[in-house]
């Protein structure tokens, strides 16, 4: 299941891409993590139903030095395969499948 997130609050500048990262690793999810212009973090994970769940519970908690309002998470149908989870260039614009 691939699943797009956007994260919203005190997210950027206190380690949040990389406990995304970690998190995501972990739990052997493949994909990307990256800030956007307008303050959130985004990212676009790939993996089972149940793991996905375990994961937005770790991002609506984050790191200890960030504070996390909401996290917005949606399926979405893309034909996009990676090996591992990265982080990924900061974006101008959120993600979507007609990027």
């Amino acid at each position: 299941m691939l699943k797009h997130y956007l994260i919203s609050g005190r997210v950027q500048g206190v380690g949040y891409r990389a406990f995304v990262h970690r998190t995501a690793s972990a739990f052997k999810l493949t994909g990307w993590v990256r800030n956007l212009r307008d303050g959130r973090v985004e990212a676009l994970v790939n993996g089972p139903e149940e793991t996905q769940q375990k994961l937005q519970g770790e991002l609506e908690r984050g790191p200890s030095r960030s504070f996390v309002e909401s996290v917005q998470s949606r399926i979405v149908n893309a034909p996009f395969v990676w090996e591992n989870f990265n982080i990924a260039a900061d974006g101008e614009t959120q993600w979507s499948q007609d990027s």
